[in-house]
């Protein structure tokens, strides 16, 4: 078993990937790479990865960006927040690290937005430390190698995970975590339609001698998402359209949206609304029904385009399709919108 771990250090330096931040092993550049990588896909990530650094290059320059345009380079990746604690561990090791990113995992681990994997990703690739990457990849070659059917869900059971593997890691430890969320993305792949005669680890691995990969990793049951009705108003005067900065706490804060009432509004009830709070308007379109997927909950909206005579009685700011495009991070839920 040990040779065979080791073995994945030397099939990753033969089988990796050409990807831009692996070009060096800058702490910054893997730093952002595995932020973006969380919830997007790689493929998806290299243009927002590239456009980022190409824009800031350094820790500094991120410390000190103004946040609108730091929304604006993260807009279509979604978890803004993501985006604004990059902004919050800039400035921090700005401050507290004279601006060198900290070599030492407990060290990294503090910083806002850095979780357990990213951590240990920075520390092992970037310093060799002796520090286990467990994600979704991770976690379904270990089970499947081992035929492990316990829930990869329970905290207990990935404790365990990591504690089995930080047992058995080679030294180039940077190289072996690498290797198993390399063989994760491109060969042992989810729901069952693994490459299991391309795989390095296939002579020993006891999902495959005993068929029972299709089954593994084991998960707990999605819980529904919660559903929330919503009504887009796209009010257009003059080929502008109107937006506002959402202002409240929640995921979208400080993004742009168009603006919205609560529930699916008939076109009687928004003629009723229109009237009662003065707006005039020529005539109303209906346009187009989109549902966005939140991790938690889904929204589910129809829109109506509103073309106004004035716009005495609103007061949103107005912008055209291009400035929209160019200068403010809309909410990716209002895309569809901006397109139709």
């Amino acid at each position: 078993m040990q040779n065979k771990l080791t073995s994945l250090s030397t099939w990753y330096q033969e089988n990796k990937r050409s990807l831009p931040w692996r070009a060096d092993k800058n702490p910054y550049h893997v730093w952002i790479s595995e932020i973006m990588l969380q919830q997007t896909r790689i493929e998806a990530v290299i243009p927002y990865y590239q456009c980022f650094i190409n824009t800031l290059p350094t820790i500094h320059a991120l410390a000190n960006i103004e946040e609108d345009k730091l929304l604006k380079l993260w807009e279509g990746l979604g978890y803004y927040s993501r985006a604004k604690n990059l902004k919050k561990a800039a400035q921090i090791i700005e401050s507290e690290y004279q601006g060198i990113f900290p070599k030492n995992y407990e060290e990294i681990l503090k910083l806002p937005g850095i979780g357990e994997y990213t951590a240990s990703a920075i520390a092992s690739i970037c310093f060799n430390q002796k520090e286990v990457t467990i994600d979704g990849n991770v976690l379904r070659v270990y089970t499947r190698f081992f035929n492990d059917n316990r829930n990869i869900d329970d905290v207990k059971v990935k404790k365990e995970i990591r504690k089995h593997l930080m047992n058995l890691i080679p030294n180039d430890v940077g190289d072996f975590n690498q290797g198993m969320m390399e063989l994760g993305e491109t060969i042992c792949l989810p729901k069952g339609l693994p490459k299991c005669q391309e795989c390095p680890l296939n002579q020993d691995c006891l999902a495959y001698k005993k068929n029972t990969y299709q089954t593994l990793p084991q998960k707990k049951k999605k819980i529904q998402k919660k559903e929330e009705e919503y009504t887009i108003l796209i009010y257009q005067y003059q080929n502008k359209y109107s937006l506002y900065q959402r202002k409240e706490e929640s995921l979208l804060q400080n993004l742009w949206s168009f603006p919205q009432l609560e529930g699916n509004i008939t076109k009687k009830e928004l003629v009723s609304y229109l009237e009662k709070n003065r707006i005039s308007y020529s005539n109303i379109e209906e346009g187009i029904n989109y549902t966005h997927i939140f991790t938690h909950k889904k929204w589910k909206m129809k829109s109506y385009k509103i073309n106004l005579k004035d716009i005495n009685n609103l007061s949103y700011p107005f912008y055209s399709k291009e400035e929209i495009k160019k200068h403010y991070a809309l909410a990716s839920a209002y895309k569809s919108f901006l397109d139709e």
